[in-house]
C-alpha cells in the first residue's frame, strides 16, 4: 500500500491578534510571507485544514478561507485526496541565487525608465508651497471666497443636477459652459459660444490637450523665454524638448521678429499675452498683431494662457488677444486662482474645428472634470457673486501689494534686490543681484517658514537671471513684514557667503 505523502512542519505563525479580528486574513498574510521567504518550498504539502485549525486553536473555517485565498492568488494548489501544495510554478520564477532566504531582500533597486528621472524634477520644481508668506494665490482671510459658496454649494449639491451619478459630457456641465461663455464675452472681449467651451482641471490640463492635438511629431512651437515651468515641462517629458523654440520677451512682450528669425514654420505659439509669466507686462498692440499676421500666414495656431487678467490695478484688463482671431486662438482660463486652487475647475476656449479633437483627447486623459462643482461653479457666476468676488478680492490684492513692495524697499537694499515694474496680478519679481543663487535663496528661505519660488529655472539654459517670485495673499501685514525681514536677512548671509556661480546674463 502506497504510503501517504507527509506534510510539512509548518514554520512558526505567530502574530495572530485574536482581539482584533479578521484571523483569516492574518493567516493567509502569514502563509503568504513564508512562502515568498522560502520558508515553504514550490509542491511543499500543507497540513489539512482540520489539522492546523487544531496546531493554531482556531476554527477550521478560518483555515479554509486561507487557504481558498491562496489557492485563488496561485500560491497553492489544492487536489481532491492529493492535499493543498505550494504551486509548483511558483519554481520558475524563483530567484536563482538559492544561497539567499530573501532573494527579493537582496535584489538591487529597479532601474527607473529614462523619462523618470524628468518627472522627479518636475515633482521637486512644483511642490506645494505651505500657505505662508509668499505663495501665489492663498486664499486666506480677506482674499477666500466668502460663505456664498459654501452656502450655495450646499443647495445645490441637495439637488438632482448638483448630485450626478453617471458619465457626463468631457467637455463639460452645459450650464458651466453657458456662465463661461458669457463671462469671457462680457469681461474678457472673447467671441465664442458656449459649444466651444471645454471645461477642463485648470490651465495645465489646458496646455497638455493643446500640445497634443496641435503638434505633430515632428512640429515646432514657440514657448516664451522666461515661461511658465507647466509648459516647457509638458515638452520636457514628452520627448518634444528638441521642438521647443524658447522666444525671448521684452517688455513688450514676446519678440515676434526673433521668433520668425528661428522657426517661421512653427506650428504654434504658447504666450501669456495679458500678464506676462513670470515678469507681468502685457503684451503690445504692435507685438499682437504682429503675431497673428505670422499665425495667420503660416497657419499657426495660437495658445493664449490669460494668466491673471483679472487682477489689475491701474485701469480695466486688457482685452484677449482671442478676440481680435477667434479662429486662429485657443484661449485657456482658470477658476482655481480666483477662487481656490483646490477647486480645480478651468475652461478651454477652441475654434470650432478643434472641438471634436479637444473631447477626444479630454477622453483619453480622464473623461470630464467632477461635475457636482461645475453645478455650484454655474450657479456663482450666473447669480452674480463671481463679479463681486472679483472686485472684492482685486482691492485686497491690491493693498496687500501696495504693501509688501513698500516692505521691501524697506528691508532689502537696491543693489541686492529691485522689483520688476508691473500693475497687475497676484505675484511681484523680486530680481537678486548676479552673486546670489535664486534656488539656493529659495531652499534656505522655506526653511525659514518663507514661501518663494526662484525666477531661474523659467530661462532656457544659459539665459537665467536670478530673481524670485512673490505671491500676494490673504496674508495680514504682520505675517508679510516677518516674512520680508526674515527674507534680507538670508539675502544679505548669501551675498557675505559669496557662493561660486555660473555667469548669469
Amino acid at each position: 500500500m502506497p504510503r501517504r505523502p507527509q506534510a510539512v512542519e509548518l514554520p512558526p505563525i505567530s502574530g495572530l491578534d485574536r482581539t482584533s479580528g479578521h484571523l483569516g486574513r492574518q493567516l493567509t498574510q502569514a502563509l503568504r510571507e513564508a512562502i515568498r521567504a522560502g520558508n515553504l518550498k514550490p509542491g511543499d504539502l500543507l497540513p489539512s485544514t482540520r489539522q492546523l485549525a487544531t496546531s493554531l486553536g482556531i476554527a477550521r473555517g478560518t483555515v479554509l478561507e486561507a487557504y481558498e485565498q491562496l489557492v485563488a492568488e496561485g500560491f497553492l494548489d489544492s487536489q481532491p485526496r492529493a492535499g493543498t501544495r505550494v504551486t509548483s510554478a511558483l519554481a520558475k520564477s524563483r530567484s536563482t541565487d538559492r544561497g539567499s532566504q530573501n532573494p527579493v531582500a537582496n535584489a538591487a533597486p529597479p532601474v527607473l525608465p529614462t523619462p523618470a528621472a524628468g518627472f522627479v524634477k518636475f515633482a521637486e520644481q512644483f511642490t506645494t508651497l505651505p500657505p505662508v508668506p509668499f505663495a501665489v494665490s492663498v486664499p486666506i482671510g480677506p482674499a477666500a471666497p466668502d460663505e456664498t459658496w459654501r452656502r450655495l454649494g450646499n443647495r445645490i449639491r441637495a439637488r438632482g443636477s448638483g448630485a450626478p451619478s453617471g458619465y457626463d459630457h468631457p467637455q463639460g456641465v452645459k450650464s458651466l459652459r453657458e456662465a463661461v461663455a458669457a463671462y469671457v464675452r462680457r469681461s474678457r472681449s472673447v467671441q465664442c459660444s458656449a459649444d466651444q467651451v471645454i471645461i477642463t482641471s485648470g490651465t495645465q490640463q489646458g496646455l497638455y490637450i493643446a500640445c497634443q492635438v496641435l503638434l505633430g511629431a515632428g512640429d515646432l512651437a514657440w514657448v516664451e523665454d522666461p515661461a511658465y515651468r507647466g509648459i516647457t515641462g509638458i515638452f520636457e517629458s514628452t520627448g518634444r524638448q528638441d521642438r521647443m523654440v524658447r522666444v525671448p520677451v521684452d517688455d513688450a512682450g514676446i519678440d515676434v521678429e526673433t521668433g520668425v528669425a528661428m522657426a517661421k514654420h512653427a506650428r504654434a505659439a504658447f504666450v501669456t499675452p495679458s500678464h506676462q509669466y513670470p515678469l507681468g507686462m502685457p503684451m503690445s498692440m504692435g507685438r499682437r498683431n504682429a503675431l497673428l499676421a505670422w499665425a495667420q500666414k503660416n497657419g499657426a495656431w495660437i495658445v493664449e494662457d490669460d494668466y491673471d487678467s483679472e487682477l489689475r490695478y491701474a485701469g480695466h484688463p486688457f482685452p484677449s488677444l482671442q478676440g481680435l482671431a477667434p479662429d486662429r486662438v485657443v484661449y485657456l482660463g482658470t477658476f482655481s486662482k480666483i477662487l481656490f486652487p483646490s477647486l480645480r475647475l478651468g475652461y478651454a476656449i477652441v475654434p470650432d474645428a478643434l472641438v471634436p479633437a479637444f473631447c477626444g483627447a479630454r477622453l483619453l486623459m480622464d473623461r470630464h472634470a467632477p461635475s457636482a462643482d461645475q453645478h455650484v461653479l454655474a450657479a456663482f457666476i450666473n447669480e452674480g457673486h463671481l463679479d463681486r468676488h472679483i472686485r472684492r478680492i482685486r482691492s485686497v490684492y491690491a493693498d496687500r501689494r501696495s504693501q509688501l513692495i513698500s516692505m521691501l524697499n524697506r528691508w532689502i537694499p537696491q543693489d541686492l534686490g529691485w522689483l520688476q515694474p508691473s500693475d497687475q496680478g497676484m505675484h511681484l519679481v523680486l530680481w537678486l543681484a548676479s552673486d546670489i543663487i535664486d534656488t539656493l535663496l529659495a531652499t534656505r528661505a522655506m526653511e525659514a517658514g518663507v514661501a518663494v519660488r526662484a525666477v531661474s529655472p523659467m530661462y532656457s539654459q544659459g539665459n537665467g537671471r536670478s530673481g524670485l517670485v512673490l505671491g500676494l495673499g490673504g496674508f495680514s501685514n504682520e505675517q508679510m513684514e516677518a516674512a520680508v525681514r526674515a527674507l534680507a536677512v538670508i539675502i544679505r548671509s548669501l551675498r557675505k557667503t559669496k557662493p561660486r556661480t555660473r555667469a548669469i546674463s
